[in-house]
């Protein structure tokens, strides 16, 4: 996988971080990772993992292609068993309750996952009525979201029709349409442009200030500083796990590129 760095600093500025903190009910753990390990035959994809994120947060997931991060990802979603440590998510263990993890979670892929020949109303009722919502909540949720978004006037539109940025953006709506505890999101401004992926950030900063903890891997690592904490894996093992200042600190780097070629180095 390639990392790229280019700059968000669009007028205004995005707040620091750091500076978003949570509610004292939301400072606890929504996941909690101890001694994860994944194992495929002999090989180890996941080495002993231990992290947690709390309620509210912004937290960043980063490495290379075959770091791992697919893997855990989708053992925190409820989708693959760990071959042996703990892993609670939404106060749900994966091992035994992972149909009602996937109940708490909302997740947006790397590739769009909307359908093109739906409208966007469509899309939303859709989704609505897989995560269980009543047609009157899922009419109430829709309308909030595409006002939000600015979008109301697109709902008739074939989801096909419209720019990539809008349907990203769409398709990060649907995904917490449920209002769930946890959004993960895998690499979801890849291909947009850097005004739509400030746009985009704009949104998250907003979710989390509802209380909805984001989950995100990325491949740009300015928008890895945008993140409350982030980890970055390597062989299967976390390797580094602090806030963007923190890593910058101990590793001497302007930012988080300069941080994760020097821990790729050694």
């Amino acid at each position: 996988m390639e990392f790229a760095y280019s700059t968000l600093a669009l007028s205004p500025p995005l707040p620091n971080p750091q500076n978003l903190t949570p509610n004292p009910e939301q400072k606890m753990p929504i996941i909690e990772v101890e001694n994860l390990v994944k194992k495929f035959g002999n090989f180890v994809a996941n080495d002993h993992l231990t992290f947690s994120v709390d309620a509210g947060e912004i937290y960043g997931f980063l490495g290379a292609n075959g770091a791992g991060k697919t893997t855990a990802m989708k053992i925190l979603c409820g989708l693959s068993s760990p071959t042996s440590g703990k892993v609670m998510v939404a106060g749900y263990d994966v091992y035994k309750q992972s149909e009602m993890v996937k109940k708490r979670i909302g997740y947006m892929s790397q590739r769009f996952s909307l359908f093109e020949d739906l409208s966007v109303w469509e899309n939303f009722q859709f989704f609505g009525g897989i995560y269980g919502l009543p047609a009157e909540r899922i009419r109430q949720r829709t309308t909030e979201l595409l006002g939000r978004l600015g979008l109301e006037s697109e709902k008739n539109q074939l989801l096909g029709s419209l720019p990539l940025g809008w349907k990203q953006k769409l398709a990060f709506s649907v995904a917490i349409i449920h209002r769930p505890s946890i959004v993960f999101l895998d690499e979801p401004t890849g291909g947009v442009d850097p005004i739509t992926r400030r746009q985009f950030w704009e949104i998250i900063y907003e979710t989390a200030s509802q209380g909805i903890t984001v989950f995100v891997t990325t491949h740009y690592m300015d928008e890895a500083e945008y993140c409350q904490r982030i980890s970055i894996m390597a062989d299967g093992r976390i390797v580094a796990l602090d806030t963007p200042g923190n890593l910058k600190t101990k590793y001497k780097a302007a930012n988080i590129e300069e941080v994760f070629l020097k821990i790729a180095r050694n």
